[in-house]
Parts: structure tokens; C-alpha cells; sequence
């Protein structure tokens, strides 16, 4: 589920709890262990979308056989067109048990009476153009239906400011989460024939390099620190943005301590990361300091990843 850059992300959020805890910093197990509580907290976080959709589809079935029993029925009210609760896609997921069985888990973020958010949800997406256009087409593959859902998500639902305070809530991190899981859950319903809910690491080795990361970049910090030092000699160290020292501190693990990575490859991740999660100046001092201290290392003969570059 998660890529390596989004495993880098969150242990640099990581990192950055560990470094401001000072109280805590000899308890490096218990952020270790924080930290995949919030990898897993991505995987909820997609099974939430799904929780919200399911919601919606049966506040949508509720409210329109409701309607029939109004004092003056119109002919709309009495004859509803059903077509989201109905179709193809709809009835896949409402019959999916495993998927059930996991959103049932999370109904709870989403029924708080104070907030109302699938009633106000529904109100919007049922007076909206999508609806209505969609409701009006005749195509009826599951395509459409599919289509359809994403437009929704990615015009009414994803930017919903009730929502993501919601989220804020349930977690700090989600906020940040939501574009990337957005993505996957987009992914999942527009190519996927049976929606699952996917692992949060594809694979073991995700895992280990999250944790060794995490790991390597405290394990080695003075050092790193003394790096930064060293080769930000035109740079006011009392101005540089904490969280650029830990994405440098990150890279330098990931340079020094996994061979197996590209070097070149563990620049540009730290690069970018830093142009999307700091300052305005960091890409250009990550990116900097990054590139003397690999040419200082490979000059000296003490780099062996070289054949990486």
C-alpha cells in the first residue's frame, strides 16, 4: 500500500516527535512503536473512505424510501430513481463481508450526532449537477458507476471541511495521509474487479527500512549533527529549519548505513520531501549540504554505494 517515499514521510513525523520529546528521548521503543501505530493508522484511514461511502449509499436508500411517506408526494418522491443504491458497484461493495466486517469497525468516527456529516454529505451530493447528470445518463456499465463515485469523492466529499476536522480529531496525521490514501482508494475503485483492503507495507523489507531508518537516523545523531555542522559553514545554524537537520540526518542514514539504496535515488527523495514539508530555502540548502557531503565522502574514499550514483 504505502510507497517508500510515504514511508519516509512518516518516519521523519517520527523523528520529529522523538527530537521535540526530550523527556522521552531514551525511550526510543516507545516512538518506535508509536510510529507503526501511525502506519497502520493509514490503512484505517482508507477504510474510513470506504465507511463514508457505505454510509452514504445507505443514508441515500433511507432517504428516499422515507420521501414516500410524505404528506403530498410528488411523483419523484413516490417513484425515486435508485440508481445510486442500485448499481453494479454499489451492490458489490454492500456484499463484500471482509470489507464489512472492516468498516464496521470505524461507523463510530462518523455517526458523532454533534456533527451530522453524512446527513449535510448527502444533502450537497443530492442537489449536486454530478448527481443529477449522473442519474440522467443512460450508459449503465459499471464504469460510470465507478466514475461517478470518484467525481464525488474528489468534488464533494475529499475537501469537505467538517470532514477533515473529523479526521484532524481522530488523528493528527491524517490530514497529511488523505491526498496519498485518496489516490489509492481512487486507484482501487476505477481499476480494481473486487475492492480489498490492502497491507499497509507490500512487503517485509518495507517495514525493516522504516524501522532502520528510524532507528540509524537516532542511533546516529551527534554524528550527523556534526556533519551538518561541518559542511553548512555558510548557513546560520540557529536558521535552519529543524525539520531540514532531520531530513538530512535521514538521507545520511540511508547513504551511509543501506547499501542497497541508490545514492542518487536517497538525494532526490530528501530533496523533494523538503520542497513539499519545510521552507521555501530548504530544497536548495537540503540539496547543498546533500551534494558536498557525498562528493567529500567519495573524494575520501569512504563511500561504497559510489557505483549508485
Amino acid at each position: 500500500m504505502l510507497t517508500r517515499r510515504h514511508i519516509r514521510l512518516k518516519v521523519m513525523q517520527s523523528l520529529y516527535s522523538y527530537f521535540s520529546n526530550s523527556n522521552d528521548i531514551n525511550d526510543i521503543s516507545k516512538f518506535e512503536k508509536n510510529m507503526i501505530s501511525h502506519f497502520k493508522d493509514i490503512r484505517r484511514l482508507y477504510v474510513l473512505l470506504f465507511t463514508l461511502l457505505i454510509e452514504i449509499i445507505n443514508y441515500t436508500d433511507k432517504f428516499l424510501d422515507e420521501s414516500k411517506n410524505k404528506f403530498l408526494p410528488k411523483e419523484s418522491d413516490l417513484n425515486p430513481n435508485k440508481r445510486f443504491v442500485t448499481n453494479k458497484f454499489a451492490k458489490d461493495i454492500l456484499k463484500n463481508k471482509l470489507l464489512l466486517k472492516e468498516t464496521n469497525k470505524l461507523i463510530y468516527i462518523l455517526k458523532n450526532n454533534d456533527y451530522d456529516l453524512i446527513n449535510k454529505l448527502f444533502k450537497e451530493l443530492f442537489t449536486s449537477k454530478i448527481y443529477k447528470s449522473y442519474l440522467e445518463d443512460e450508459n449503465n456499465d459499471i464504469s460510470v458507476d465507478k466514475d461517478f463515485i470518484i467525481k464525488v469523492f474528489n468534488n464533494h466529499i475529499l475537501n469537505n471541511e467538517l470532514l477533515h476536522h473529523i479526521l484532524e480529531e481522530e488523528s493528527i496525521y491524517w490530514q497529511d495521509d488523505l491526498p496519498f490514501v485518496a489516490t489509492i482508494f481512487n486507484s482501487q475503485i476505477k481499476n480494481s474487479n473486487k475492492i480489498f483492503v490492502p497491507l499497509v507495507f507490500k512487503d517485509i523489507s518495507d517495514k525493516y527500512f522504516a524501522i532502520k531508518l528510524f532507528k540509524n537516523s537516532i542511533k546516529a545523531n551527534k554524528e550527523y549533527e556534526e556533519i551538518i555542522k561541518k559542511f553548512a559553514k555558510n548557513w546560520d545554524l540557529d536558521r535552519i529549519a529543524f525539520i531540514d537537520k532531520i531530513l538530512l540526518k535521514m538521507a545520511f542514514s540511508e547513504i551511509f548505513e543501506m547499501n542497497d539504496l541508490p545514492v542518487k535515488v536517497s538525494m532526490n527523495e530528501y530533496i523533494e520531501i523538503s520542497k513539499y514539508y519545510s521552507t521555501k530555502k530548504s530544497k536548495m540548502f537540503v540539496n547543498g549540504i546533500l551534494d558536498n557531503v557525498v562528493k567529500h565522502y567519495i573524494d575520501q574514499d569512504l563511500l561504497n554505494n559510489t557505483e549508485c550514483l
